[in-house]
């Protein structure tokens, strides 16, 4: 196969070009009709009362917890089996990010762990819904409730993600969403901040355009006034208009999205199930996993290392999902951690691999994945 297979890619069709060249023909580009539209069907989709669209999940990050107004210096729990935004997210507000382990079967992280890590300075858990399965949100939710803490659900892996039949989005106090290229619905670059509360709502809706208490829309028109306040110290995170668009048009196909991606983990479950030296995914029974990502863990006596390059030389776009935070060189001059307090990372680091899965992918190019995996020398 000549072309190279990623990891992760977008699909974009004509009904998306379309309707992203509609919004670049109108009159408004950004901060307009579309932004408040995308927000609404984000929220029927997910059954939230308010959404907050931005310019990326970054960004849907840093507004997730600025809105909470932690005082200066207090702790948020997280995991270090994600992407460096989350923890960067806590730092960025003057806050203490502080790790717990991961449970060893979905590598979400471990509600023992978090009790283990509460101290007096312990304000909220930035929980994340690792490669599109949802965390136990019942255990941590008790913790929260007991310990007075807020919770930050990154589910940015985790559009569509069901937990007890109910949709993600409807259970920490704020949920992030991301719409990179790779994630299941994709706006270029965008993100997302749903919420039921509604003074969480209107703090975001202010923290992304400068802190300023009046939209664009809000100051545009023959009655409108030229008078704003800014109430809050917050940046320019807007999304525009013509990726709102686009994110319209994806998330009418997002079901069919989740549905391929199910039927590739299905693929490779099966097909992995008798290779003893292959670990597949676990999946709770009380969840619909959406498979953002794939990563099955390969065993002791196989070099992970050997494996990534024996497969990218073959065209395949395998990755790692993630190097821990802690491991980072900011990380380790700024928050020194010692590595043995996460025996399960550190275990589950070593070993995995996240393998190609895209709704656009061919069953021919599933195969031809499966059958390079089966001629690894092992």
């Amino acid at each position: 196969m000549s072309s190279f297979i990623p990891y992760g890619k977008q699909w974009i069709d004509d009904d998306d070009i379309n309707e992203v060249v509609n919004v670049l023909k109108s009159d408004w580009i950004t901060t307009g009709p579309k932004i408040l539209e995308f927000e609404r069907k984000i929220c029927e989709y997910i059954g939230c009362n308010y959404a907050v669209a931005v310019n990326s999940g970054t960004s849907a990050l840093d507004i997730a917890v600025q809105c909470l107004e932690l005082p200066k210096g207090s702790e948020v729990i997280t995991t270090p089996l994600t992407f460096v935004a989350d923890s960067n997210a806590i730092i960025y507000n003057n806050l203490v990010p502080v790790f717990a382990d991961i449970k060893s079967d979905t590598f979400n992280i471990d509600p023992d762990d978090i009790r283990k890590k509460i101290t007096d300075k312990t304000k909220a858990i930035l929980y994340v819904d690792y490669a599109g399965q949802p965390c136990e949100i019942k255990e941590i939710k008790e913790i929260a409730e007991e310990y007075d803490l807020f919770l930050i659900e990154d589910a940015c892996h985790a559009l569509g993600a069901e937990y007890h039949g109910k949709k993600v989005g409807n259970f920490a106090d704020v949920t992030v969403f991301s719409f990179h290229p790779v994630k299941h619905i994709t706006t270029g670059e965008g993100g997302m901040v749903v919420t039921n509360d509604e003074d969480l709502y209107r703090k975001m809706c202010m923290l992304r355009n400068h802190g300023i208490d009046k939209s664009t829309m809000e100051r545009f028109g023959e009655k409108a006034s030229y008078i704003y306040d800014m109430k809050l110290l917050g940046r320019n995170y807007r999304m525009t208009d013509f990726q709102a668009a686009l994110g319209i048009s994806q998330l009418k196909k997002l079901e069919s999205f989740i549905k391929r991606r199910q039927e590739i983990a299905k693929i490779y479950n099966e097909e992995f199930e008798t290779i003893t030296e292959i670990t597949t995914p676990f999946v709770k029974p009380h969840v619909r996993h959406v498979w953002h990502i794939y990563t099955p863990l390969l065993c002791e006596k196989i070099k992970r290392d050997e494996f990534f390059n024996f497969l990218r030389k073959e065209g395949i776009g395998v990755n790692v999902h993630y190097i821990p935070i802690y491991k980072h060189s900011f990380y380790k001059k700024n928050f020194p951690t010692n590595e043995k307090n996460f025996p399960v990372t550190e275990d589950v680091f070593k070993r995995i691999i996240t393998l190609p899965i895209f709704p656009k992918m061919t069953d021919e190019k599933v195969e031809y994945i499966i059958t390079k995996i089966k001629n690894f020398k092992r």
